[in-house]
């Protein structure tokens, strides 16, 4: 187990993985941040930057994958998605190419690299392409897997990282596996579905509510699409309300997942959303930006007491 970024458990993971010829790495010039300098300090024949030009770098690494390589193309998530939306859709998500697609620095969490930078509508952009699947990690052990397991994924998928040290939840025991969720803790009066940072936040926030008597089980959705409706319809079934948390706008993301879920299901709880309420947020740390814009753990604490009143 280890407190790391997510971002850094994908550098590390890319380095084990690395002696498999068909991998190669894409980045958008910023491969120290991302952590993909890693792979290319390793295997630089198979690490490909290709500068500030991300619609250049999608297109290429979808070439890439009809040659049989397995690209991780990697970039900041608002420079990754946001300059390259047609050629995603069609070179990676129309043309269901073998091609992962790697954002960094995504949510609020980036904090002081101001709202410019704060991808809040990734998880939207890419649910909602067909063929396209959609994975969040929650800490470094769950990265490394997530990683390992996309390199045997065929077709698109979306990678989605953090840049701030979260604290380890899993160990070496855990069994990652796309489209299944996992509980991490089990109590009786709540269920929170939570994902990516939000995760530990939703940790921090039962140890406040286990103070005043309230067990609250959490759901740890680390594949947004194609999510694990079994697993929603059982825990949400079994409590008494239910809560989602993300660091994303709250329109398209795991709110709108789960949601949609209870409804196809027919299954009728007390629903909150804990997410950025459609709006920009500004400069600021992220803990600052967490509780301003009501994601931090307080927020979440006050959501389940409301809840369950």
């Amino acid at each position: 187990m280890k407190d790391a970024p997510t971002r850094d458990a994908y550098g590390q993971a890319l380095v084990d993985m690395g002696a498999d010829p068909r991998i190669v790495v894409l980045d958008a010039g910023v491969s120290d941040s991302t952590r993909s300098k890693k792979f290319g300090d390793k295997f630089p024949d198979r690490f490909f930057n290709m500068g500030i030009a991300e619609a250049d770098m999608v297109c290429t690494a979808a070439g890439l994958a009809t040659t049989g390589k397995i690209p991780f193309a990697t970039g900041f998530a608002c420079f990754l998605l946001g300059r390259t939306m047609d050629q995603v859709l069609v070179s990676i998500a129309y043309s269901n190419t073998n091609v992962k697609l790697v954002g960094t620095h995504t949510g609020l969490s980036v904090g002081e690299d101001g709202p410019s930078a704060q991808m809040i509508v990734d998880i939207a952009y890419t649910r909602a392409m067909p063929n396209m699947i959609v994975v969040q990690p929650a800490d470094w052990e769950e990265t490394i897997q997530a990683t390992k397991a996309l390199i045997d994924y065929e077709g698109p998928a979306y990678f989605r990282l953090g840049r701030p040290k979260v604290k380890a939840i899993f160990d070496s025991s855990y069994k990652f596996e796309i489209g299944k969720g996992r509980v991490v803790k089990k109590g009786s009066d709540l269920v929170i579905f939570a994902t990516g940072i939000m995760v530990q936040e939703s940790l921090t926030a039962m140890e406040m509510l286990e103070k005043d008597g309230i067990n609250v089980t959490l759901v740890n959705i680390s594949t947004l699409k194609p999510i694990d409706r079994d697993l929603v319809i059982e825990m949400a079934s079994s409590h008494k309300a239910v809560i989602t948390a993300e660091d994303h706008n709250h329109i398209g993301g795991l709110g709108d997942a789960v949601g949609e879920v209870l409804l196809d299901a027919q299954i009728s709880r007390p629903f909150k959303r804990i997410a950025v309420k459609d709006q920009f947020a500004e400069t600021g740390t992220g803990a600052e930006l967490f509780e301003k814009y009501g994601l931090s753990a307080n927020h979440i604490a006050k959501a389940v007491k409301d809840s369950l009143r």
